[in-house]
């Protein structure tokens, strides 16, 4: 397969990750509140800020079929922006949730949904991840591969809400859904962290946790 064989089916990889991520974070939301289960709403909302970030790789993969990237534009670095400020506000709207819910012991009607939502995801995203580190480690792209890093945290988040909904579904402890919305908590503020850290670096290659880093280290 040719550069541009590779680089059009990395287009076409970061397309079908966003229409992923939105049809996956409109169910999530709506179940999320329907159900009243923190973590499904919160891993729904991590969907959609994951959007943003895939239209800044999708952005720079189209500018990569055009040229050679060799500075990342202003559109880039303003996704990454508002993703990292997104996660934040993520991470700090679960945390207020989940004492919240906690104060006025609201429990979910059920979890199940988040358990089909989840197992679909770690099968998309395993699949996707593979798929992203094949191209980028063929055409030797940091950004590429570094993205497939990306998607390596939400399979990691796809099990945090699958355990929690499991856990929850077996013995209907209030709890167990609120510490997977912490667990999804803890990784919002480490990607929106970290993608606030490369815009201001000026090495933006993926707007995720610095798991993408070690994970493969």
């Amino acid at each position: 397969m040719n550069e541009i064989q590779l680089l059009n089916r990395a287009k076409w990889l970061a397309i079908f990750t966003i229409m992923y991520n939105i049809i996956e974070g409109l169910i999530s939301i709506f179940y999320g509140i329907t159900d009243e289960t923190l973590a499904l709403f919160g891993f729904g909302v991590d969907s959609f800020v994951e959007v943003i970030s895939g239209i800044g790789i999708l952005h720079m993969v189209i500018r990569m079929q055009k040229s050679e990237v060799e500075v990342h534009d202003k559109f880039e670095k303003t996704a990454l922006s508002i993703t990292g400020y997104a996660f934040y506000m993520l991470a700090l709207g679960l945390i207020v949730g989940v004492a919240v819910n906690i104060y006025f012991n609201v429990k979910p009607e059920t979890t199940l949904v988040g358990i089909i939502v989840s197992v679909i995801s770690i099968l998309t995203m395993y699949v996707l991840m593979k798929a992203k580190m094949n191209v980028g480690t063929a055409l030797n792209s940091d950004a590429i591969i570094a993205d497939a890093n990306c998607t390596k945290t939400c399979f990691y988040l796809s099990f945090i809400l699958l355990v929690s909904s499991l856990l929850y579904t077996i013995w209907g402890i209030q709890y167990f859904d609120l510490l997977g919305s912490l667990g999804i908590a803890y990784f919002a503020y480490s990607e929106g962290k970290e993608s606030l850290d490369k815009v201001k670096s000026g090495n933006i290659s993926c707007a995720c946790s610095s798991h993408c880093e070690t994970s493969d280290k």
